[in-house]
């Protein structure tokens, strides 16, 4: 029997919430997985991509993944990994840095063989590229019994997928017993045309809405040729404590502060989520109560739509959407400027984690390509054969929010 390891979207460097804290927690995960790797003997840890957050991670980050990864070959464990988006460069990975230093073997069509399980890799491909892509792999050793593919990206059968795992079996040149994947961050396993196809999770909560305990897969390679899947969770990530609260008509922020008092707040993040039909709450005077407690980070997320307390004011404005549209379209931005405009705008991401989103954006998009932020052309609301970002904000307005922040415009002009 053969027994890996498999993990991935360890995002190491992020900063969450702009916490150093958070940043050495993702650091901290991994080394665990690591750890437990080196206790249970394991025939090899294999990652499935986004190993870092960043294209460029500080020199920090990259000196503490090397001393984890030094943990692994002073016992005499490979880490075969392939490459996600996130870390992704247009020229040398830095797997092939620490493949260099003798410390990772970076995964591709050529197969790594671990005892008897043929390891293939396939690094993040964008969906503009995928139409040319062909899944030619070296055929099977004749000392290999198994073989499986570690890959990144977001695959079918499972949530958001964009990437169809039925195709990708068919045209392989290799018969997969297994598909050990990363991207998404929510662990699953379905089976797919015969092979089983798994994701593993991340290694700490990258988002709220993450809310199950994070671990990583144990997979077994059986000597009858079988394969079986199992998790294990993190005990020792950060804890995140949510506190969700409906308020009914009359309650109001008295309600909330007494739900965050009945919890136990020691260095967690606290994420309070407020619905119902209760009075307007102050959020910074929750977040202030929660730190106040000892929470590392407090985040207050009110999901109501509420009308204006005093009826006697009556206040109009301008569609701000189609104001932003109009903008826009003055500016003759670049389809690039779409992606940064939504990263602002976007109602689910921290206020605190917008800079490093929109600047780690704008600087992908350069490398990727160098003429991304070239103007629009000038056009006329009636010209046809020309598409700006205004034009494609139309088509979302219909489920636009009702209210836009001002900092989206000036988001745009400064990425321009």
């Amino acid at each position: 029997m053969t027994r890996v390891i498999h993990t991935g979207d360890t995002h190491i460097g992020y900063q969450q919430y702009n916490s150093p804290d958070r940043r050495q927690d993702f650091l901290e995960a991994f080394r665990t997985v690591v750890e437990d790797a080196v206790d249970d003997d394991v025939d090899a840890v294999i990652h499935a991509g986004d190993l870092f957050h960043d294209r460029r991670p500080s020199l920090v980050d990259l000196q503490g993944t090397v001393e984890i990864l030094r943990t692994l070959a002073d016992a005499d464990i490979p880490f075969l990994a392939v490459v996600g988006n996130h870390e992704s460069k247009r020229d040398a990975q830095w797997l092939d840095l620490f493949a260099d230093l003798g410390l990772a073997t970076r995964l591709g069509a050529e197969p790594v063989v671990v005892d008897d399980v043929a390891v293939y890799g396939l690094d993040f491909v964008p969906r503009s590229r995928r139409e040319d892509l062909t899944y030619d792999f070296d055929s099977l050793p004749d000392e290999a019994d198994h073989a499986s593919l570690v890959g990144h990206g977001l695959f079918e059968p499972f949530a958001h997928a964009d990437w169809d795992t039925e195709t990708v079996l068919e045209e392989s040149t290799v018969d997969f017993d297994a598909v050990l994947l990363g991207d998404n961050h929510k662990p699953d396993t379905a089976e797919v045309l015969n092979s089983w196809v798994t994701y593993c999770g991340s290694t700490e909560r990258a988002s709220a809405s993450e809310r199950e305990d994070r671990g990583y897969n144990i997979v077994n390679f059986e000597t009858d040729g079988t394969v079986a899947i199992s998790r294990r969770g993190l005990a020792s990530t950060r804890e995140f404590v949510f506190v969700d609260v409906e308020l009914e008509a009359g309650e109001g922020i008295d309600r909330v502060q007494e739900r965050v008092r009945q919890h136990d707040l020691a260095d967690a993040v606290v994420i309070v989520t407020v619905e119902g039909e209760g009075r307007p709450i102050a959020p910074a005077a929750i977040e202030e109560l929660a730190i106040d407690r000892g929470a590392l980070v407090a985040r207050v997320n009110d999901r109501r739509e509420l009308p204006d307390e005093d009826d006697e004011v009556s206040v109009s404005f301008a569609n701000p959407d189609e104001a932003v549209r109009e903008r826009v379209r003055e500016m003759g931005l670049s389809n690039a400027a779409l992606e940064i405009d939504e990263s602002v705008r976007n109602g689910d991401l921290a206020d605190s984690n917008v800079r490093e989103s929109v600047e780690r954006r704008v600087r992908e998009l350069l490398e990727d390509d160098e003429s991304a932020f070239e103007p629009a052309p000038e056009r006329e609301p009636g010209d046809e054969d020309v598409t700006t970002v205004a034009d494609q904000l139309v088509d979302e307005s219909d489920s636009a929010a009702d209210s836009v922040d001002a900092e989206a415009v000036e988001a745009t002009e400064a990425a321009e």
